[in-house]
């Protein structure tokens, strides 16, 4: 640009010059401009040269070729070459301070969830056989504290520590739901648990309540598992080098749901006094936007007698059931569990539908005594209940759904239960939702219950680090 504005001024001089010299003349001036030109083009270009080489760290052999336009300025090449040295001083130390160790790098991540229940029930708890008061009610269902770190290269361990009201007292309890170490490195696609952990057994007993896509866990979960599944044990999980997604998981524990003590609490326990469950999952894309996922459970505990014990009293006796008391001597529990899933994949943030359904089925062997303490009989009692709900995505925030459920009592296959819950639920962020649900619960004439109606506002949130966070299950 410089070049071609130099020309231009020196055309617009020479056409000022008077027009009567020779012919000869302006061609001798034509080629000195010429000449010129070519001279600063060399100049531009040594200094351009010179300026690549400052950049890229000019070599002694290099000084030597430097073009004598470029030192002429020794000052400015000093300058340049002071700056360069500047800057790689400045890369040097940040990359030194990459390689340090900050002093909280191995301090666990921590989080804390709160979830408050408000609710309203038409019915005492005496009429609904529900651990909660009729009436209007506030629940502070849990303040969970969750860690989580690293342990080494080879595992990881996380704690779950959680704090609830009693509904007499309104004192909190303090228990630990898990604290497990988990292995990260195993060969062969495994994966080690041991500790206190929610043993994985069917879709959603093994999540916590917060997790749920609706406020209660289903009456089928609690009846059969005792709600969470909780164990104290170990247990395996199998990755399978297949195409497509196939787990199969094996654990062994002392107790087995949130509401069962451990089994066989006394002065000595045999192998058989512990339970066995096990899981086969597995996940098919049937097209680019739905997958089905389905799954197998089955739990076993050959000599359950210790369930629901006190320290101390190995034979336990269930609530008196026509005249007779009923002592639980082995547990058998079986489930079948499917999940359909719509996500589209350019949409998935504002819409998506999620169908889940799983049946339980129960057959547990019980000894009958009279009200002397003479044993009667010893029988099997088969009871089913099953869960079905449907949730619907329509906007980033917003969803609704609605649950099903039914469950027959696992001591008396007589008396059974029903609920509908429609649910809406809004999100106002991933650590901050809002759920309003009204559920219509009825028993029938045998069960000796009566039919009950309630609206509940649950509103939960996360602070710091957790884990699992909202899961759409």
């Amino acid at each position: 640009m410089r070049i071609m504005i130099s020309f231009i001024i020196l055309l617009l001089l020479l056409s000022c010059l008077p027009v009567h010299g020779t012919a000869e003349t302006l061609e001798d001036r034509v080629t000195t401009l010429e000449k010129t030109i070519k001279q600063q083009e060399q100049t531009i270009n040594s200094q351009q040269k010179l300026i690549q080489e400052l950049m890229t760290g000019p070599k002694a052999s290099h000084t030597a070729a430097v073009p004598d336009a470029a030192a002429s300025k020794p000052a400015t090449t000093k300058q340049m070459e002071r700056q360069v040295q500047e800057l790689n001083e400045k890369v040097d130390r940040v990359a030194d301070a990459q390689k340090k160790t900050l002093p909280s790098e191995f301090n666990p991540a921590i989080g804390i969830v709160g979830e408050t229940v408000f609710s309203y029930r038409s019915k005492d708890s005496s009429q609904t056989g529900s651990d909660r008061p009729g009436g209007f009610d506030a629940f502070q269902r849990s303040v969970e504290l969750n860690a989580t770190a690293s342990v080494d290269p080879f595992a990881k361990a996380y704690l779950v520590a959680n704090a609830s009201a009693d509904a007499n007292t309104g004192e909190s309890t303090f228990n630990i739901e898990e604290a497990a170490l988990q292995t990260t490195s195993l060969p062969w696609d495994l994966t080690v648990k041991v500790g206190r952990f929610f043993g994985e057994f069917g879709r959603l007993s093994y999540i916590h309540d917060h997790e749920l896509p609706f406020v209660n866990r289903p009456l089928v979960l609690n009846q059969y598992i005792g709600g969470e599944s909780r164990t104290d044990g170990a247990q395996i999980n199998w990755l399978a080098p297949l195409d497509h997604y196939l787990s199969i998981t094996g654990g062994v524990g002392n107790q087995f749901g949130g509401d069962n003590p451990p089994n066989g609490v006394g002065n000595f326990r045999n192998l058989s006094g512990w339970n066995f469950w096990g899981r086969l999952s597995s996940s098919f894309d049937l097209t680019p936007n739905t997958s089905l996922e389905p799954g197998i459970s089955g739990l076993w505990n050959p000599e359950s007698k210790g369930q629901w014990s006190s320290p101390g009293n190995i034979n336990p006796t269930f609530p008196i059931i026509n005249g007779n008391s009923l002592t639980e001597r082995e547990r058998r529990l079986v489930g079948a569990d499917l999940t359909l899933s719509y996500k589209p994949l350019r949409n998935n943030q504002f819409n998506s539908i999620i169908w889940g359904t799983e049946v339980l089925y129960s057959d547990n062997r019980y000894d009958a005594g009279d009200a002397d303490g003479n044993l009667l009989s010893s029988s099997t009692v088969g009871s089913w209940g099953l869960y079905s709900y449907l949730t619907y995505k329509f906007d980033r925030e917003w969803s609704a759904g609605f649950l099903y459920g039914f469950v027959e009592n696992a001591l008396d296959n007589g008396a059974r239960s029903y609920e509908y819950s429609p649910y809406v639920t809004l999100a106002l962020s991933h650590w901050n939702q809002l759920r309003l649900q009204y559920t219509h619960t009825d028993h029938n004439a045998y069960s000796g219950l009566e039919p009950d109606d309630a609206v509940y506002l649950q509103w939960s949130w996360i602070i710091g680090s957790h884990s699992h966070g909202w899961q759409e299950r």
